[in-house]
């Protein structure tokens, strides 16, 4: 019997979490084995477990990280640990996701992979595995990471640093990241993204996009939803973006700013928002904190006639393909991924951030036509790129063709 083990910042939480709960379920359904090793964050699971970190000790490394610019290189118990649940175990195919996160100590599981034969795939949420610092870097404008990161004009986004040890990182990452040579598959979850992991220093390893993957029996249109009466918006075309944390790069300015320009008879509401953010929020934001309750959040996109993601820097965009997925048309920033997702039968692209006067026009020009005009040609677009049968289809073929080459 084929055994998956992937290895995650959590298990079944989040969204990275839940694509790999997805992916080892579908093995399970094959006849496979499938375990997740991950920090410490978690929901029930369908595979095996192997919790490494705990809350305490990420904030320690998280620290070390701040202080001494560690990203990535603590936590070496938790990473023997995961050596030996290897070595015990043997998977047939390791697939890691986000090895960041400040649970894994990666130089010491990189060259411990350099050394077995097993086939390793590698799904990449955003860019940190190829820069010398960052997760994210279009919004700033910086392509150093292409030759090498230097005197890094990001140390303040995630993870936060005060010391600047990026070509020191991107040296050993390149070392490491490459030393697997053919047996490593690069799996980015975008166009976009698959596109500049080739600008880096993988560009002689084997990439292959594979969008990520939705549950469309969930995230299905609903009409037995009680939202409009519930937050007392009627029959007002209603507005709604979701972030799991909301800031500036997220837009939640745009958002406040948006709910001044955009004419009283539209609703706008906010989903993901923390408490301490409320007093942010303008008159006539409805505000919804974060919710893990999918059944709630299909209620919400449901309802929705539109639904926006103004994100400056996004390698995917789950909330576009589970709108969609509910039958609601998006409007999007022509930045990054997003673009992608979107067609102009399914919604609008904003050509330039920050245009708070093109997205208005957006969200009138959407709401013009009724909402049930756009619920099957949406609702058939995330059929055919994002439903999780698609993505898991992705993966276990590229597992069969991995084991196929070993043997």
């Amino acid at each position: 019997m084929p055994r998956l083990l992937q290895i995650n910042i959590t298990s079944n939480w989040g969204s990275t979490g839940r694509i790999a709960e997805m992916i080892g379920n579908r093995v399970l359904a094959e006849g496979w084995s499938s375990a997740i090793a991950y920090g410490y964050l978690e929901n029930p699971s369908n595979s095996e477990t192997l919790r490494l970190s705990s809350k305490r000790k990420t904030r320690w490394y998280r620290r070390l990280a701040k202080y001494l610019g560690l990203d990535g290189l603590a936590s070496n118990r938790a990473t023997r640990r995961l050596i030996e649940e290897i070595e015990t175990t043997k998977p047939d195919i390791i697939h890691l996701h986000n090895i960041h996160g400040f649970y894994l100590n990666y130089k010491i599981l990189f060259e411990y992979l350099a050394t077995i034969d097993t086939p390793v795939v590698w799904t990449l949420h955003d860019c940190w595995s190829f820069t010398g610092h960052c997760a994210h870097y279009f919004e700033c404008g910086c392509d150093r990471w292409m030759t090498e990161c230097h005197h890094c004009p990001n140390k303040a986004t995630y993870p936060k640093t005060y010391v600047d040890c990026t070509t020191r990182n991107h040296r050993l990452k390149r070392k490491l990241f490459t030393s697997l040579g053919d047996r490593l598959t690069i799996t980015p979850v975008s166009q976009w993204l698959e596109q500049e992991a080739s600008k880096s220093f993988f560009k002689e390893s084997r990439i292959k996009y594979i969008y990520n993957g939705i549950d469309t029996t969930v995230f299905a249109p609903s009409t037995h939803s009680d939202i409009r009466q519930k937050y007392s918006i009627g029959d007002r075309p209603l507005c709604v973006s979701v972030a799991s944390v909301w800031d500036a790069q997220k837009g939640l300015n745009e958002i406040i700013a948006l709910r001044k320009q955009l004419p009283e008879q539209y609703a706008l509401m906010i989903v993901g928002i923390a408490e301490h953010q409320l007093s942010l929020l303008p008159d006539g934001v409805i505000a919804i904190p974060r919710t893990q309750s999918q059944k709630e959040l299909v209620d919400i996109y449901s309802t929705a006639n539109v639904v926006l993601s103004l994100s400056r820097q996004e390698t995917f965009g789950m909330t576009i393909a589970e709108g969609m997925a509910c039958g609601t048309p998006a409007i999007v920033y022509r930045t990054t991924a997003l673009p992608e997702l979107v067609t102009p039968e399914t919604g609008r692209v904003v050509e330039q951030i920050g245009d708070i006067e093109g997205l208005t026009m957006a969200i009138m020009e959407v709401c013009q036509r009724p909402k049930e005009s756009y619920v099957d040609i949406c609702r058939n677009r995330a059929l055919e790129f994002f439903d999780k049968k698609r993505c898991t289809d992705n993966y276990f073929a590229l597992y069969n063709e991995l084991l196929t080459k070993t043997k």
